[in-house]
């Protein structure tokens, strides 16, 4: 859960750190969706977690 919360963090700040180039070159804003998608991964996770 949390590493999935720490995925898409880091995956959204390289985004915007590297001028929207990284980490995925050429599909642009579509790593902003899959940055997105690891947090939404780590929210399903954290509600099945017991």
């Amino acid at each position: 859960m949390v590493t999935a919360f720490l995925a898409g963090l880091i995956w959204i700040v390289v985004f915007y750190v590297s001028g929207t180039s990284y980490p995925i070159p050429h599909i642009g804003s579509w790593n902003m969706l899959i940055g997105f998608g690891f947090i939404g991964a780590g929210f399903t996770l954290a509600t099945r977690w017991h």
